[in-house]
């Protein structure tokens, strides 16, 4: 009986009945997605009408940091309220965060905006992997994942297009407002379209986890500081509270009634324990990539901005294309490309590390998309192992824990490429001595990362074999 969904393949996921619920998460995920991309295309525009430019990196910052919280609650919340119910309330959230973003007379106005819009999209992102394990069979979910792993790639298209286009009229507050109607129709559709879906245990009253909750923002505080300090020592303070924030909220998250992670999220013991290590430190391998690389590329290369991008973008056109072709391979090759996909991160870190100060393009762009590659060849199944295995009782929280751990692992990794970067002597976006090692040490930096990811993939393939030969 489990053999049959596989080899039926792609058909297993376009049955008529999902179609419609496929649809409605896709464009969920692209929305928030185009967004964070759309926003760097007008910001220049905001900028010259509202002033603020000392403030220019606030909008992105408030984004990713309410966007982490309201992942961590996501699951919990999905649980005391149902799924459908709260992926509506995220879209419709963001649509009242863009609508803000529109009016705004200051950009104080704008930063408070999409502070409402990254909680929103948090949500939103985070509760699809919800409805993905309580919608679809567990054959498909691979597939599905590969799927909203397209939507991102699509994003990196569309969102600077369509932020380009309301740029070029001089009118950016339409284009939030075009997002608010936009995001007011997929709320709607979400709501007529979306099952309801079982999500475990239910209580009579919904405690917020206040202190678990502070203890992340003061998490994201330590990593968001390290992209203004200038000192490596403040900024090896910054991660060193980052990280001891999230392992006391983890410790208590571990004996609280209400989780906000599996109760056995990042065990070394089981196989959701350890798929979370997994998925933090591929997106931690990941992350350096579009922070410093086009730098990198415009200051030591000559690409314009808009060139720099598209090559970079060549990594997450390589992520989709990689989980798409992937996706709906049987046993035992899902095991296998989450061992070779670290594997392929590292060999591209390596290459970009050792090319990408004197090489020519030519030779430089295709190790960037390998990485890409890399990552998106095992994702989709890290994302199934940590739901596939979770504990009775667990299931939502650890569907919702793919979203908040991704997101920690590339604050956590960009913060870890400030680090290397000051220490390697950038400080100045000219090319200088400090640049030219920095393009060397902040990739090869994350070699390390990629090694420790490809001993985690052999850890859960032992767990898994393990679970297997109990199961016999």
């Amino acid at each position: 009986m489990e053999h049959l969904p596989i080899q039926m393949g792609w058909r297993s996921l376009f049955k008529r009945e999902l179609i419609p619920t496929i649809v409605v998460l896709l464009c969920g995920v692209l929305l928030q997605s185009m967004n964070v991309l759309m926003l760097t295309t007008v910001l220049p525009s905001i900028v010259g009408e509202l002033g603020g430019v000392a403030m220019l990196s606030w909008p992105t910052t408030a984004y990713l940091a309410s966007s982490i919280v309201a992942a961590s609650c996501a699951g919990v919340l999905a649980s005391e309220g149902g799924a459908r119910p709260v992926y509506c309330a995220g879209v419709l959230t963001f649509a009242l965060g863009a609508l803000l973003c529109s009016l705004a007379p200051a950009m104080g106005w704008v930063i408070v905006g999409r502070f409402i819009q990254g909680f929103g999209g948090g949500l939103v992102v985070a509760v699809a992997y919800v409805l993905v394990r309580g919608t679809f069979p567990e054959s498909a979910w691979s597939r599905t994942i590969a799927l909203m792993s397209a939507s991102w790639t699509v994003s990196v298209l569309i969102g600077p297009l369509v932020g380009g286009l309301f740029a070029h009229f001089g009118n950016w507050r339409s284009a939030f407002v075009a997002t608010a109607a936009i995001a007011v129709a997929i709320a709607i559709g979400a709501f007529s379209i979306l099952p309801p879906v079982a999500t475990g245990r239910r209580s009579s009253s919904l405690s917020v986890p206040a202190g678990r909750v502070a203890l992340i923002c003061l998490a994201i505080a330590g990593t968001s500081s390290t992209s203004v300090l200038a000192s490596p020592s403040f900024k090896l303070g910054g991660i060193a509270v980052a990280v001891i924030s999230l392992a006391t909220m983890l410790r208590l998250d571990r004996q609280a009634p209400n989780p906000l992670l599996p109760s056995d999220a990042f065990s070394s013991r089981t196989q959701t324990g350890v798929g979370l290590w997994l998925a933090l430190l591929l997106c931690i391998t990941f992350s350096p990539l579009q922070i410093y690389v086009p730098l990198f590329l415009q200051q030591l290369h000559g690409f314009d901005p808009l060139s720099a991008g598209f090559a970079v973008a060549s990594a997450s056109l390589a992520w989709t294309a990689a989980s798409l072709a992937t996706a709906g391979l049987p046993e035992p090759w899902p095991d296998r490309l989450m061992l070779s996909g670290p594997a392929t991160m590292g060999l591209s870190l390596t290459a970009i590390a050792l090319l990408t100060p004197h090489s020519t393009t030519l030779v430089l762009v295709p190790f960037i998309a390998l990485l890409g590659a890399g990552i998106g060849q095992c994702w989709p199944f890290v994302a199934h192992r940590i739901m596939d295995s979770a504990k009775e009782g667990n299931e939502t929280v650890a569907a919702s824990s793919v979203a908040t751990v991704q997101q920690m692992g590339f604050a956590l990794g960009a913060a870890i490429a400030g680090l290397i970067a000051t220490a390697s002597g950038l400080s100045v976006a000219i090319p200088t001595d400090g640049m030219i090692r920095a393009a060397s040490w902040v990739p090869a930096g994350f070699v390390v990362s990629a090694m420790l990811a490809f001993l985690t993939g052999l850890r859960l393939h032992h767990l898994r074999k393990q679970a297997c030969n109990c199961s016999d």
